[in-house]
C-alpha cells in the first residue's frame, strides 16, 4: 500500500513538469511564430494605397486599371563575404525578406524599383563572393510575372566613378539588364470617350507623350520622374530637414563636385 502511494506521488510531479514543459514550448514557439512571421502582416496590413480620383468619364474599374502601384526601396546592402558575418547576414536577410514578401502578397505592386546599393561589398567582391551575393538576392527578392522589378546600381554595387570598371559594370548589367540611363514606360493610361487618346507613363505613372488612336487632341505630357542612386549637385545640406538630415554641424559642409555629388554639368543635363 505504501509503495503503491509513494509512486502516484512521484508520477504526480513528473506529469506536472511535463505539462509545464510543454506549455514552455507552446508558448515560445508562438512567440516566435509571432515575431518572426506574423508581426510583418500585423504592420504591413495597415498600408493602404492612395485613393486616386477617377475622371468624370471613367468608372471605377478603368481607374483602377490606370494606376501604376509602385514600391521603392533603397540601399538593401546585402552583407559580403569580407564583412558580413554569417548570424549577422541570416537575421537581416531573414527580415528583409519577410518584409518584401508580404509587401507583395498584401500590396500587390505593379512594379518595385530598388534605387542602388544592392550589396554592400559588390564593388570589390570576387566572381564566386558575386553569384553568392545574387543568388540570396534572387532568393529574398522573388515575385511573380505579375509584379516587375527594376534595380538600379549604386556606388556599394560597382563602385565610385574613380573606381568603375567595365568588368564591374558589364557583372551588374548581365543580372539585372540594367546600369546608366533608362526611360522606362509602363501602364498605358486610356482617356475617356470622346478623345481615346493613350498616353505613355513616366516610371512612377505620370503622363508623357501621348500616342494618338485618332485625329483628336493630344493629352497634355509631363515630365518624367528622375530615379537614381547618385546625388545630383547641391553645395550641402544645409536645405536639408527631416530625420534623415545631416547633423547640424556637418550641414554647410560644402560639397565635391564629381566625389560627393554629381557635377553641375551633369545634374543640369539630367
Amino acid at each position: 500500500m505504501l509503495s503503491s502511494s509513494s509512486t502516484a506521488v512521484k508520477y504526480l510531479p513528473l506529469k506536472r513538469r511535463l505539462c509545464f514543459l510543454l506549455k514552455l514550448v507552446c508558448f515560445v514557439s508562438s512567440v516566435l511564430i509571432f515575431c518572426e512571421f506574423l508581426i510583418y502582416y500585423v504592420v504591413l496590413f495597415q498600408c493602404r494605397w492612395p485613393d486616386v480620383k477617377r475622371g468624370a468619364y471613367m468608372s471605377e474599374k478603368e481607374t483602377s486599371a490606370s494606376v501604376l502601384k509602385a514600391i521603392i526601396l533603397a540601399d538593401t546592402h546585402l552583407l559580403g563575404e569580407i564583412k558580413g558575418h554569417w548570424l549577422d547576414k541570416l537575421r537581416r536577410e531573414w527580415q528583409m525578406e519577410r518584409s518584401f514578401q508580404t509587401a507583395l502578397w498584401l500590396l500587390q505592386p505593379d512594379i518595385v524599383f530598388i534605387l542602388g546599393d544592392v550589396f554592400d561589398e559588390g564593388k570589390w567582391s570576387s566572381p564566386q563572393a558575386w553569384a553568392d551575393d545574387v543568388r540570396r538576392f534572387r532568393k529574398m527578392f522573388k515575385h511573380s510575372a505579375f509584379t516587375e522589378l527594376v534595380v538600379i546600381a549604386g556606388n556599394h554595387d560597382i563602385g565610385f566613378h574613380y573606381e568603375m570598371t567595365t568588368y564591374k559594370v558589364n557583372r551588374f548589367e548581365k543580372v539585372f539588364n540594367f546600369t546608366s540611363g533608362k526611360l522606362i514606360t509602363r501602364k498605358g493610361i486610356k482617356k475617356p470617350a470622346p478623345s481615346r487618346k493613350i498616353a505613355r507613363l513616366s516610371p512612377l505613372g505620370c503622363p508623357r507623350t501621348p500616342l494618338p488612336c485618332c485625329d483628336e487632341e493630344k493629352l497634355p505630357a509631363s515630365e518624367p520622374i528622375l530615379l537614381q542612386h547618385y546625388p545630383l549637385y547641391r553645395k550641402s545640406d544645409a536645405e536639408c530637414t527631416g530625420e534623415d538630415s545631416a547633423p547640424p554641424g556637418e550641414k554647410n559642409i560644402p560639397f565635391k563636385e564629381k566625389y560627393d555629388v554629381l557635377s553641375q554639368e551633369a545634374s543640369q543635363k539630367v
